[in-house]
């Protein structure tokens, strides 16, 4: 084998191992090529651990992600966008709550389905949402006794 053979064979696999990485890093950081889908907004009052990218899951299943994440200068409220997967249908009177993975993964937008047979129009509010849970304010609360107590 020649050595001009061997160099165009050797960038050959450093150019595939470049564009290999470029893909996965880019799916790391929840960039996604495929722009199928639906948008639906909602307005939490703490989005703590949620960023562009966050997956949104359904029954534990990734349906979406949030695409953007803006603070309502009026309300002071983390305005916020999920795309959802063409084909999913959710029900019109769902709640989407920021859940944790435990106490120490990441947070994650979760869908609660309602029971109601019509379902969210593209671009619709969904009202019943439910920000996430400090895990540190409630370790403060409960080492400091915060709780009510009546007495």
């Amino acid at each position: 084998m020649s050595t001009q053979t061997t160099e165009v064979l050797v960038g050959a696999v450093v150019l595939v191992a470049a564009l290999t990485f470029g893909v996965y890093t880019a799916q790391t950081a929840g960039l996604s090529f495929d722009r199928g889908g639906y948008e639906l907004t909602a307005s939490f009052r703490s989005l703590e651990g949620v960023s562009v990218g966050t997956d949104v899951r359904l029954a534990g299943v990734k349906v979406g992600t949030v695409t953007s994440v803006d603070l309502n200068p009026e309300t002071f409220r983390a305005e916020t966008v999920v795309t959802i997967q063409e084909g999913i249908d959710i029900p019109d009177d769902s709640a989407i709550v920021i859940s944790s993975e435990g106490l120490l993964g990441g947070n994650f937008v979760e869908i609660s389905p309602g029971g109601s047979p019509f379902a969210f129009e593209p671009g619709a509010e969904v009202f019943d949402t439910q920000g996430s849970i400090s895990l540190v304010s409630l370790l403060m609360k409960f080492v400091s006794g915060g709780g009510d107590e009546t007495q």
